[in-house]
Formats: structure tokens, sequence, C-alpha cells
């Protein structure tokens, strides 16, 4: 049976998170260009709060958004849909959006409890199975792998 190194886990997390930043910040830039108004606010069109870039403006404009302030507060919607009430963001910005504030904040729920729960169950175990067995007593990373994983098995 091969395992993975800590190097391979290390590489897989890093493509992981990488990745996961590189659309993060594609759906922001394309969120902010003009020509994408209609994909991202349908519900401001239909309300006729906004009207088609195509209509006004240089032919740049149009397609491209040159206002570069924008780019560097392009996240400052999510703190003001998090503090909103449901029904007001689902008549805002559409049941959509509120489905993945909800999905976030599950997601960051089950993450924060369940880093907080792998936390304090590990340190007991680090610190009482240390010592008395001779293939963990090397203290090698497979070693203390071993000893979170058969926790609960009587040795």
């Amino acid at each position: 049976m091969l395992m993975a190194s800590l190097s391979d886990i290390g590489l897989a997390a890093a493509i992981n998170i990488l990745s996961a930043f590189t659309f993060l910040l594609a759906f922001a830039i394309l969120r902010i260009q003009p020509i994408n108004d209609r994909v991202y606010f349908p519900k401001w069109y239909l309300k006729g709060l906004r009207s088609s870039p195509l209509q006004a403006g240089l032919f740049v404009s149009k397609f491209v958004n040159l206002d570069f302030k924008s780019y560097i507060r392009f996240l400052s919607w999510m703190p003001a849909a998090l503090q909103m009430p449901e029904p007001e963001l689902i008549d805002h910005a559409g049941l959509d959006s509120a489905v993945y504030l909800r999905i976030y904040l599950l997601g960051y729920a089950l993450i924060n409890h369940s880093l907080w729960h792998l936390w304090i169950s590990t340190i007991p175990c680090f610190h009482s199975f240390s010592s008395g067995f001779s293939f963990i007593s090397n203290g090698s990373l497979f070693a203390r792998i071993f000893l979170v994983f058969s926790s609960n098995i009587a040795v």
C-alpha cells in the first residue's frame, strides 16, 4: 500500500487553494464588467434599475470596466449581503444569492467546528500515547498519524 508523502499532500492542497482563489478572482472580475450585467443582474434589468451598457458611452467602456477602484473593492458586496435579511436578499439579488450564502455559511460552520473538534481530540492523543510504544517513540510523522487514526483501538 502506497501512502502519500507530506509533500504530495501539500502540493494537492496548494493546487486546490490556488484554483479556488483563481475561480473567485475570475468571478469577481467578470462580475464587474459592463458586458456581463445581464448575466449577473437580470432582476435589475427587469425592474428597470439598469439599462444596457451597449446603448451609451465609449466603445471600450461598453465591454471593459475602466473604473480601477472597483477592482480593488470587488468583494465589498459580501459583508453587506451577509448582514441583509434573507427576504430582502432574495428580493434584491435573487434566490440563487441566498442559496449561495447559505451554502457558504454552512461550509464555514462545518469547517470551523470540524477543525475545533479535531484540534481538541488530537492534542490529547499526541500527549498520552507518545511514550510506551516502541514504534512510536521515534517521533516520525507516520507514527503520529498512526496514533491519531488508531486512538480508539486498545493496543
